[in-house]
């Protein structure tokens, strides 16, 4: 058996940059064990498996090197991109269906993507003990949707930010993870996103959890159109336009590599 593989880098307009996603069209399901085994090999955040129901429509599952995700905004990103730069080239929207419902892409005219994802604005919580122990410097609020979200003062907070992962790492979260963040300096907001037990501790660029971070800021600032900045090593930019029950998050995205799979 041989498939395609493309890794995409989304959320940037240049390769290195972004969050990488493996992106892999199938003719029809693999079985799950076979699936995250792919991903493992991938060896990036996620990787997308994409199977065509008809023309504009894919049945869409995100896998990380650990468990299947219930939502990836990067890597849908990354799958729309495939969709519209080599699988139908002329389209010009593409709905996925997914376990977190129909996520419709949308190509825009300035070389962008427009997400519509769910509107998970967060409740406040308390964060539990493993996590705060875990933590370099307490946050000033505590909110919680699918993620965590510790509120913080300055973008300079949320830069030398650390966790201690093996006290970090005593907390399951299931496909959730923890979203630091605070009023940004040159954008809306700025994040960082970590996740527990999981392979790749820290994501470059996290879609999903703006489905949380958006909503928030848009209340505190009163605004429904926000641009937001993820401040990992690689970096991200978003456009967060914030509905009552979706969230459109726009980007870019540029392909790294095609490539061919071989399987026994």
């Amino acid at each position: 058996m041989e498939l395609d593989l493309y890794r995409v880098d989304a959320f940037t307009n240049r390769v290195f940059g972004g969050n990488p996603a493996c992106v892999m069209p199938l003719d029809e399901w693999l079985d799950d064990d076979l699936l995250l085994k792919l991903a493992q090999e991938n060896a990036v955040a996620e990787t997308a498996f994409l199977v065509c129901s008809q023309p504009g429509r894919y049945h869409l599952r995100w896998f990380t090197p650990d468990v299947e995700m219930d939502l990836c905004g990067h890597a849908t990103l990354a799958s729309a991109h495939v969709v519209f730069s080599y699988l139908e080239p002329k389209a010009a929207e593409v709905c996925f269906e997914s376990v977190s419902g129909e996520l419709v892409v949308t190509r825009k005219a300035s070389s962008e993507y427009e997400m519509a994802l769910p509107n998970r604005a967060p409740e406040p919580a308390i964060l539990p003990a493993e996590i705060s122990e875990s933590l370099s410097l307490p946050p000033v609020e505590v909110y919680k949707a699918r993620d965590y979200l510790l509120v913080y003062k300055s973008q300079r907070s949320v830069e030398e930010f650390s966790v201690n992962r093996h006290l970090f790492d005593r907390v399951n979260l299931g496909t959730g993870g923890v979203i630091v963040t605070s009023p940004g300096r040159k954008v809306d907001f700025v994040s960082r996103f970590f996740t527990p037990q999981a392979t790749i501790l820290e994501d470059p660029v996290t879609g999903s959890a703006h489905c949380t971070s958006a909503p928030f800021w848009s209340s505190r600032l009163a605004k429904t159109v926000l641009h937001a900045e993820q401040i990992s090593a690689r970096g991200g930019f978003l456009k967060c336009q914030v509905l009552p029950d979706h969230i459109l998050i726009s980007g870019q995205a540029v392909t790294y590599a095609k490539s061919r799979v071989f399987l026994p």
